[in-house]
């Protein structure tokens, strides 16, 4: 078997809406495929980590937001099979951020694929999710609740 090691650095975010539902993405691909997931992603060359937010909440979800403050940080080890004979030794590094939209916003999140990382953006009751539903960063929405 052979084993790939890789780290990524990315950021996050955190929405909650004024029923108690958190904005979460299905992830296409990668070590959560097929989970919920925090909207978010990897850190470009030359990015802050707050114009990564902005980019990714746009690719992601379809808003462009403004108010979000820094929430936790957090890392997460992982390893996965990518293929028969593949696998990926994955350190995962995530700066959260609790994110604020508007009332406008919330109805004009973007529900389909983004055609790389995203099956689509929706809103879930917090109370009805399920541990083993969630990627290990969208786990932490379970924690304060």
């Amino acid at each position: 078997m052979k084993r790939l090691i890789s780290k990524h650095v990315g950021c996050y975010g955190i929405v909650v809406n004024s029923k108690n539902q958190v904005l979460l993405i299905r992830k296409s691909r990668g070590a959560y495929k097929g989970k919920l997931d925090l909207p978010g992603g990897g850190i470009d060359f030359g990015e802050t980590p707050e114009e990564t937010l902005k980019r990714e909440f746009q690719e992601e979800v379809g808003i462009a937001i403004e108010e979000f403050k820094i929430y936790t940080a957090m890392t997460h080890y992982e390893v996965w099979k990518i293929e028969e004979e593949l696998e990926e030794d994955l350190r995962h590094y995530a700066i959260i951020y609790r994110v604020n939209i508007t009332k406008d916003q919330e109805e004009k999140i973007k529900q389909e694929e983004d055609g790389r990382d995203s099956l689509g953006a929706n809103w879930y009751d917090i109370n009805s999710l399920k541990i083993e539903e969630l990627s290990p960063l969208a786990l932490v929405i379970k924690k304060e609740n």
